[in-house]
């Protein structure tokens, strides 16, 4: 069963850390499905970027419980993924107009 490259991606994640990795390491980080492995992981971001992947990471991270005035409750659980790039690939930049 293969799933679509654009539900496997779910959206970038922009943080400080990450935008070091991108310029430093050329490795770009995603929010990716729960239930995504690295192969299906890695397949995505080579037909979405048309880019050659070097390896792929994962990490499952929990979620906190937040409050908002009286009312408090779960954020939900997800799952990350730190792509690295070949070298010689063009790196990734998430807001180009395609």
């Amino acid at each position: 069963m293969t799933i679509d490259a654009t539900r496997i991606i779910l959206k970038p994640v922009i943080t400080e850390k990450t935008t070091a990795l991108k310029e430093d390491q050329r490795t770009v980080c995603f929010a990716v499905r729960r239930d995504a492995n690295k192969s299906e992981i890695k397949r995505a971001v080579e037909v979405l970027f048309k880019v050659k992947v070097a390896s792929v990471r994962t990490q499952n991270k929990v979620g906190k419980t937040r409050r908002v005035g009286r009312n408090q409750g779960p954020t939900g659980d997800w799952k990350k993924a730190y792509v690295t790039l070949r070298e010689g690939e063009k790196m990734i930049e998430y807001f180009e107009a395609v």
